[in-house]
């Protein structure tokens, strides 16, 4: 069972930062069913992680693992781009419609 190992990096308790959190366990807990571990990270609490990481803008979602890295920036409130960005559905499907609309 391949798991996913998650870091979300926020800035304090902003709205965007809530909309992001709510977003991305949303999509977790129907598409990874537990096999994840998501650590949501506070760039105001961790300056030293997010530099570590090159964080440049937040909210960013880094899928550490399985390889590739990947990184999303943004609330995540777009689901297919998140599902591709975490490699669980392929580009050419979400491209396919795309070009049907």
């Amino acid at each position: 069972m391949e798991k996913y190992i998650l870091r979300l990096y926020i800035t304090g308790d902003s709205s965007r930062s809530q909309k992001a959190i709510s977003n991305l366990c949303q999509i977790c807990e129907s598409d990874l069913k537990g096999k994840y571990e998501l650590k949501i990270i506070n760039v105001l609490e961790s300056p030293q992680l997010a530099e570590d990481e090159k964080i440049l803008a937040t909210p960013t979602l880094i899928k550490k693992l399985p390889p590739p890295l990947r990184m999303i920036i943004g609330d995540l409130s777009d689901r297919e781009k998140v599902l591709v960005g975490l490699e669980l559905i392929n580009q050419a499907k979400t491209d396919n419609k795309s070009e049907k609309k």
